[in-house]
């Protein structure tokens, strides 16, 4: 008994005993024997405990006006198939719940205990749920979780761990609406390290996830988990940047008053929360990376993990030669069980008939020789094609221009249905159509732009007929399809000086 320290031992006893009073009304609910129609038992303690979950979900996904009927739906919902409750009973339900967490008249529930720290009676009063707002035209009242409900939620371990920036960011609120700013940066700062340690876990997951994804079920369980991961970290960033502009307008507020000597602390502080909030926002967007490199990976693992489980597992003789010798197949299934193990046909002979086919004789020259005469052909076959075509050019250019200026020709289908009348053999010219798609490539054309054009020969013929006229051509949304050949997109046309 000499090596225990009395004072360190009882060394804030209040704090604890206040802890353990948090959790009273879950053990007065449990004290309410009530039975289904069915006369089973109910979990009155467990449905307590959910409907502070319930409380805390609305408020992480911003939906601040919960009232009785709201936690009614839920209980409804969440009994159904475990209790014969009708509508009626689980609003009696309701109303014992709410009633145990926050008192009919309105008072703090209080919690008397003998302090061994001050060898005094001491009394304990906290309050779970409180009044938020009231609606006068529906005669509703709302609820929220007060500061000691919290208290008890971040009391469940898996709760906590799992929603524990959740938690820092109402924390943080909290303490900077009421002005705690030494508290506030104190919770920031924990937060950075709970997100450090995250993104630490999220590598070490990463690790586990190469190493233990062997089936399709280890796969989808992990993938579960991920994805509830990514939705929490999601919801989580949405917040901070609540919480940002919150804090914004906080120090903004401030800023504006009158600061007095006192409160230039207190401005220094929320500007260091509001910096720090940044660094701790910044850090916690890497999660969100992490986490869908981890579902990538997770994906990738499977893939790879499952192919090679599959490889050493599959037996010739068993799973081939067997079922062959086994089952009477017919001819088309046998062929095509076998065909994957089967060599490509080489056949090393050759037709007689082959020698008829035409062959390339080709006759022994020198290199420059045999090869420069062809060239020059090309070139000169291809020179003679350029002035066919520009010719070619020019009559279309010439001929639509003379019946441009005699009627009223708006668009290539305008003057494609006047050609249709008078000489439809145009129309199954390939020329035809390339001229067109030239002409709309360099619109608008004139003489001073076809100037280094790599169809600048062709541009000639056709400028020398324009006359110092410029043809522009704008591409219209409708095709056109007079021939089964050809077709091209229609196009709005104007000639003008």
């Amino acid at each position: 008994m000499e090596l225990i320290n009395i004072q360190d031992l009882t060394s804030g006893y209040r704090d604890r005993m206040r802890r353990v009073a948090l959790m009273d009304p879950l053990d007065e609910l449990e004290g309410k024997k009530q039975h289904d129609d069915a006369g089973e038992k109910i979990d009155m303690r467990g449905l307590g405990m959910l409907t502070l979950l319930f409380f805390f979900e609305r408020q992480l996904t911003r939906e601040y006006k919960t009232s009785r009927q709201e936690v009614s739906e839920f209980l409804l919902h969440i009994t159904k198939g475990t209790y014969k409750l009708t509508p009626l009973r689980i609003e009696k339900i309701t109303e014992t719940i709410i009633s145990t967490f926050r008192p009919q008249d309105g008072r703090k529930r209080k919690c008397e205990f003998f302090n061994w720290e001050t060898k005094e009676h001491e009394e304990i009063e906290y309050n779970i749920l409180k009044a938020d707002k009231f609606n006068d035209k529906t005669d509703r009242q709302y609820y929220a979780l007060a500061d000691d409900g919290l208290e008890l939620l971040f009391a469940t371990k898996e709760f906590y761990s799992e929603f524990q920036i959740s938690i820092n960011q109402l924390l943080l609120k909290q303490q900077i609406s009421k002005g705690q700013f030494h508290d506030a940066y104190r919770q920031v700062r924990e937060m950075e390290m709970n997100v450090i340690t995250l993104i630490e876990r999220s590598e070490k997951m990463r690790l586990e996830i190469v190493r233990s994804i062997v089936s399709s079920q280890t796969f989808e369980r992990y993938q579960q988990l991920i994805e509830e991961a990514y939705d929490r970290f999601d919801r989580e960033d949405k917040e901070f940047v609540t919480l940002k502009e919150f804090v914004k307008q906080t120090r903004d507020t401030m800023y504006s008053d009158n600061l007095q000597e006192k409160e230039l602390k207190s401005y220094e502080l929320i500007h260091k929360i509001a910096n720090e909030l940044d660094v701790v926002h910044y850090e916690h967007t890497k999660l969100i990376e992490l986490t869908t490199q981890l579902r990538n990976t997770a994906i990738q693992t499977a893939q790879e993990s499952l192919y090679y489980t599959g490889v050493p597992s599959f037996n010739f003789e068993k799973d081939i030669v067997t079922t062959i010798l086994a089952k009477a197949l017919s001819p088309d299934l046998m062929k095509g069980v076998m065909q994957p193990f089967m060599k490509i046909e080489q056949n090393p002979q050759w037709s007689l008939l082959s020698v008829l086919d035409g062959q390339n004789i080709i006759e022994e020259r020198e290199e420059e020789e045999a090869t420069s005469f062809p060239e020059a052909v090309d070139e000169l076959a291809k020179e003679e094609y350029r002035k066919w075509l520009g010719e070619k050019y020019r009559q279309l250019i010439k001929r639509f221009i003379s019946d441009y200026e005699q009627a009223e020709l708006h668009t290539l289908g305008d003057w494609m249905d006047l050609l249709q009348e008078k000489d439809p053999d145009i129309l199954s010219k390939r020329y035809f159509y390339s001229f067109w798609l030239l002409m709309h490539q360099v619109s608008p054309l004139q003489d001073q732009a076809i100037a280094g054009h790599e169809s600048e020969t062709l541009l000639q013929f056709v400028v020398s007929e324009l006359d110092c006229k410029q043809l522009k051509v704008t591409e219209l949304p409708d095709s056109l399809h007079y021939v089964d050949k050809y077709s091209i997109q229609n196009m709005a046309i104007s000639l003008t000086d």
